[in-house]
């Protein structure tokens, strides 16, 4: 078993500390570190775990160290436990600028251990229900609602929602973004509660995306076409649904939910499934995924690298939005 350490326990924080408690087979809890004295002891005493009083002392304790503090803090940290060579886990976005995440990134590369970043719906079981069928999406939409929550309005909507969406997004399409035009508005706060991109890339993929937090329903869908293909995702209520159409001889046509089709190409066969879905937890399932990789010395599902290409393109968003502001202003 692993030993790992937690720093930060707020609300996602004990999540984790949960997690890790059960995840017995891959880690040992050594303890956690929280800067607020009174918090640090009243975790301590319902979680029945040691209360480490520095960051430092915890990481001399802990070859992994889960970082679930505020973005703000997230640079200094995996600076530092990168330095001491200890493996990470670090909550999403990878880190408050780009210039901090590109440190990060230089950093890793010369370290030896694995870092992980927290982008979870990529265990949501409605994604995982894919499973290994093959994707070439060429036209992806995505909605990401929510209802107003004071908490995360310190950052733009697209840095606080529409970053799941972006990193699905590029683990889905292998190809470069060609162009970007974005809107947003801030309503209630200082930055955009509300933001629309659309994204186009190299391969001829265009993605439309949506995130709000003033939505007075909750939603958060994504729905890929492509060739002989539709797939829709529903990330809150963990269901998928997979329409696909089939030559009539194809070599792979499956045997069963046929039905026959007209299309202006000819006959087609269609198939719709709703595939079984798995519940897991996927807190609990991404911590593991990377204990696996820190045994088995293999890249970690959500690596380094990701967690700083869905940043780039967050802020390369939130650069056009702030863009396109200033022209309407003037």
């Amino acid at each position: 078993m692993l030993k790992i350490g937690v720093l930060g326990t707020g609300h996602l924080g004990k999540i984790h500390l949960k997690c890790i408690q059960l995840a017995t087979e891959s880690y040992h809890l050594v303890g956690f570190h929280d800067p607020d004295p009174a918090t640090a002891a009243k975790v301590a005493a319902e979680f029945g775990i040691t209360a480490f009083p520095t960051v430092e002392s915890l990481m001399d304790a802990a070859e992994v160290i889960d970082i679930v503090t505020p973005t703000t803090s997230h640079f200094e940290l995996a600076q530092k436990a990168l330095l001491q060579k200890k493996h990470i886990f670090i909550e999403k976005p990878l880190t408050h600028t780009l210039t901090e995440a590109e440190t990060l990134v230089k950093l890793h590369a010369d370290s030896g251990v694995k870092v992980q970043v927290g982008h979870v719906e990529r265990f949501n079981p409605a994604l995982l229900a894919l499973d290994n069928m093959p994707l070439n999406p060429m036209f992806i939409e995505a909605h990401r609602l929510a209802m107003f929550n004071p908490r995360g309005t310190d950052v733009s909507v697209v840095l606080d929602l529409m970053i799941h969406d972006l990193d699905i997004l590029l683990s889905m399409v292998p190809s470069e973004v060609k162009h970007i035009s974005a809107s947003g508005v801030p309503v209630v706060s200082d930055t955009p509660d509300i933001a629309n991109a659309r994204i186009e890339f190299e391969n001829g993929c265009v993605a439309n995306l949506t995130a709000s937090r003033i939505s007075v329903k909750q939603m958060r869908k994504v729905r890929l076409f492509q060739q002989d293909a539709y797939i829709s995702l529903d990330f809150l209520d963990k269901q998928a649904q997979i329409i696909r159409l089939f030559d009539q001889f194809a070599p792979d046509l499956p045997h069963t939910d046929l039905m026959e089709l007209d299309t202006p190409r000819g006959k087609k066969l269609l198939q719709m499934q709703a595939p079984d879905i798995e519940p897991v937890n996927a807190i609990k399932m991404e911590l593991e995924t990377l204990a696996k990789s820190i045994r088995e010395d293999t890249e970690p599902p959500v690596s380094i690298q990701d967690g700083y290409k869905a940043l780039r393109l967050a802020y390369a968003i939130i650069e056009e939005i702030e863009q396109r502001m200033m022209r309407v202003a003037d």
